[in-house]
């Protein structure tokens, strides 16, 4: 058995344990930060909306061997045409026979439109018949933004409701969508930090994230419920039974996540640095992202904003109250000093003065007869008895003793 598995089995068994629930304002610190680092971003660069957002003109060229040395040189050849709608060109690679150009809108048949195309034949080597173009207005753009967004309120609405008729506490959907707001805004700011283009690929990407994100929390939020079912029967309290649901989940979580994100950085490491096609690294960064994101929210976020949002509740305080009386109740004697070498003798305990007082009354009483109580392990009810004196031999010791005869033998 591996040590990863070891721990897991510590860990499932509450042998060994993280302590999730109790540092809940240090990961909240931590989010945070990365939120506010993601809004910043947003804020200072924003998002570079691709053509099918905002409009623009795309070319085509058909006909030619696409590699990304081709496609760098049309990147620079467009860029250095000197028209201001042509500046920072997308340039991508679409299969092994076609390279996609897209610039701002440009009016169709005009001198700069002509130029484009005229670069663009000099550079990849073929005729102007071979590049087909498209234009697509601002309009298309800001409805299927629109759609994007309607379609992401629906999708929102139906969670809701999922994990309401699922676990039949609001409270859990609303730790839940903090956990998926917290993941689509750390999302949407590496978007708008690293300047990749948002296309609908882009759009498909946050709605899988999404999923994947609400699928870990659910996963962590049954086991929270399996452990919280019965806290009076299970003598703990709701923070703890949550804890070890995240302890029992932790090495799942950790293995499902690795799993997904090891083909997804390897698409995005294929797309971004080797092919350059922005379709591919625009849904690979979404998925990367997001998937880190739901699994950290899901362990470090989610939960304990659950623990946080049901401390006020009577069950909860009920527990954590027989908790402390079970504290209060537990034997003093557990917490005894071990003997050690070095350890200081201590002085004895004095006698009660109401001893003294009855040894000064009755001097004639043998001092090895004194009744001394035994003060040298003091708890409640666990007293030791009085002591009687030495143990003397009786003064029958010398006498014939009795015995009882076999009935067989009795009368004869």
């Amino acid at each position: 058995m591996s040590a990863f598995t070891r721990l897991g089995n510590k860990l499932y068994t509450g042998e060994k344990s993280i302590d999730f629930v109790g540092r809940k304002w240090l990961w909240y610190a931590i989010s945070g930060l990365i939120v506010l680092v993601a809004i910043l971003g947003l804020t200072t660069r924003g998002l570079n909306l691709g053509i099918d957002f905002k409009g623009g003109t795309r070319y085509t060229v058909s006909g030619v061997t696409a590699t990304q040395t081709l496609a760098d040189n049309l990147r620079t050849a467009v860029n250095n045409t000197g028209i201001a709608a042509a500046q920072t060109p997308t340039v991508m690679t679409a299969g092994g026979k076609s390279v996609v150009i897209e610039v701002k809108s440009i009016t169709q048949d005009s001198a700069d439109d002509r130029k484009i195309e005229q670069t663009i034949a000099t550079t990849a080597g073929v005729s102007e018949n071979e590049i087909s173009r498209d234009g697509v207005g601002a309009s298309w753009g800001s409805r299927v933004a629109k759609k994007a967004l309607t379609g992401l309120i629906v999708f929102l609405i139906l969670v809701v409701l999922f994990i309401w008729a699922y676990f039949r506490q609001w409270k859990m959907s609303a730790a839940a969508l903090v956990a998926l707001a917290h993941d689509v805004v750390i999302a949407v700011g590496v978007y708008a930090l690293v300047g990749f283009e948002v296309t609908p690929a882009t759009v498909t990407g946050f709605l899988t994230i999404l999923g994947f994100s609400l699928y870990d929390t659910v996963v962590v939020f049954d086991k929270v419920r399996e452990n919280t079912k019965d806290l009076r029967g299970r003598r703990t309290t709701y923070a703890k039974a949550a804890n070890l649901a995240l302890n029992q989940t932790l090495v799942r979580s950790i293995n499902t996540s690795i799993v997904a994100l090891l083909p997804v950085a390897a698409i995005l490491w294929v797309s971004a640095v080797q092919l350059g096609s922005s379709s591919l690294k625009d849904i690979a960064l979404a998925l990367f992202v997001g998937m880190a994101a739901g699994t950290y929210s899901s362990i470090f976020i989610a939960t304990p904003l659950l623990v946080h949002l049901k401390s006020g509740e009577k069950d909860v305080l009920d527990a954590e109250r027989r908790a402390r009386a079970r504290v209060k109740q537990a034997d003093r004697y557990a917490n005894v000093p071990s003997y050690t070498d070095d350890m200081a003798v201590a002085d004895g305990p004095e006698e009660p003065a109401e001893l003294a007082e009855a040894d000064e009354v009755d001097p004639r009483k043998p001092a090895g007869n004194r009744s001394v109580p035994n003060t040298s392990t003091m708890g409640a009810g666990r007293n030791l008895p009085h002591g009687h004196g030495e143990v003397r031999d009786s003064r029958s010791s010398g006498r014939p003793q009795p015995r009882r005869e076999p009935k067989s033998k009795r009368g004869r």
